[in-house]
């Protein structure tokens, strides 16, 4: 493949999403392609049915080839569900060397001690994050290296998760006929497609609201300082639809998107809606602002679970930016009025941009910030020179659990 296209897959709960991209020579990045199919196979952003999910990701992988004109060998893979769990801990130790010069070494062995923590045998530490270092009592140092002291502390931000989802993600793309050549937490990597280092530098929290996971990262001085994974999202207020109007899944999905609101003080003409009734009944007529009524406290829900995310963050007060939402969810007609609310601060959509030729226009929609971002992380990763190569390590290794964690090790280095 040529070493200048680079390919995002997004496993979803509702779709899963395959973008190829190119890199000209004056960087200007190329949509090639866009394929996407339906997902049966996931719950809550967790593998649930190994066949249905092949079955997915083969067909967005040949919608994309047939697109692009490109045959996919190898994609960049997003991981997300709500078994994703962050933290925050603290560790010291103290300087030993000659002239008590502070090493990479040093800084190592202190990131090392802040991995001293009980977790249960099924769940593993995917990355430790270093929020600050603190030498002989001084705070608010960010690169130690070379400075001079004897004891040195740090505060970090541990992120945890079950090596089995990685696994069973691996395993689908794999047996597509397709290699993994990364792996990328999602919500890293839709902030990668929809946010600004102006944002990122200032306080900003990125809210993903996906088919089955709503996805919250904070970021403040350009660093992630909170993540975490909630398991309500657009698929929970589709059920909602269906169960409220008792019809089909497909009629509530449409309903949702065609006519859904979510403020029911913005809706500006109630108009009816005619829904077609099940085994020859006859028709059912609704309006905008009853089905506002249903959708309206489920997204409410989800921003109100985010709020506390936000709060437990510490950092409510920090974000000048206020917060980004994005995800197919975003899409439903008065969100942002919503969030605005619930939140207390300012909100925009966040729209996946700096694309220069190709499917520019498609690109352009919050459904597609995680593809996306996956993207980006892979081109980022290569200007940089760094290089992953999973499908070596699977060989060496037999997919052990050792070779997923070194992979995930490389997550977060650009932050």
């Amino acid at each position: 493949m040529n070493e200048n296209i680079f390919i995002g897959l997004d496993i979803g709960t509702t779709k899963v999403c395959a973008i190829v991209a190119s890199v000209a020579a004056n960087d200007e990045i190329n949509i090639l392609g866009i394929g996407k199919s339906k997902s049966d196979g996931l719950t809550r952003g967790v593998i649930t049915h190994i066949d249905k999910t092949i079955a997915s990701i083969t067909a967005a992988i040949h919608d994309a080839e047939a697109q692009s004109g490109v045959k996919i060998q190898s994609v960049v893979a997003g991981i997300a569900g709500d078994h994703v769990q962050s933290f925050q801990s603290r560790g010291v130790i103290a300087i030993s060397g000659a002239e008590q010069e502070i090493t990479q070494g040093d800084v190592n062995r202190l990131i090392e001690d802040t991995k001293k923590i009980a977790l249960p045998s099924d769940r593993k530490i995917l990355h430790v994050i270093p929020q600050e270092f603190i030498v002989d009592g001084q705070d608010g140092v960010y690169d130690p290296v070379g400075m001079s002291g004897v004891r040195m502390e740090a505060t970090v931000h541990i992120i945890t998760g079950l090596v089995s989802a990685a696994q069973n993600i691996l395993k689908c793309v794999q047996r597509s006929g397709v290699q993994v050549s990364d792996i990328v937490l999602e919500p890293i990597a839709s902030s990668d497609a929809v946010l600004d280092t102006e944002e990122k530098e200032v306080g900003v929290a990125l809210i993903d609201i996906g088919g089955g996971t709503t996805d919250l990262a904070v970021f403040e001085d350009r660093t992630i300082r909170h993540t975490a994974v909630i398991g309500i999202a657009g698929s929970k207020v589709t059920d909602d639809v269906r169960r409220g109007l008792g019809v089909l899944t497909a009629q509530a999905e449409e309903l949702k998107i065609k006519y859904g609101h979510t403020h029911m003080s913005s809706i500006a003409d109630n108009d009816p809606i005619t829904i077609p009734g099940i085994g020859g009944r006859d028709p059912l007529t609704i309006d905008k602002k009853l089905l506002c009524q249903i959708i309206q406290p489920r997204m409410e829900e989800i921003l109100e679970i985010a709020a506390l995310e936000i709060k437990r963050s510490g950092y409510q007060k920090h974000l000048s930016a206020g917060v980004v939402l994005t995800g197919g969810g975003s899409l439903v007609k008065g969100t942002a009025d919503l969030a605005r609310e619930v939140l207390g601060m300012p909100v925009k959509i966040g729209i996946p941009r700096g694309f220069r030729g190709g499917f520019v226009r498609e690109i352009e929609n919050p459904m597609y910030a995680t593809g996306v971002g996956l993207v980006l992380h892979a081109i980022k990763n290569r200007s940089r020179g760094v290089t992953t190569n999973v499908a070596e390590s699977n060989k060496k290794m037999s997919g052990s659990a050792k070779s997923i964690l070194d992979r995930m090790k490389g997550w977060f280095d650009e932050l």
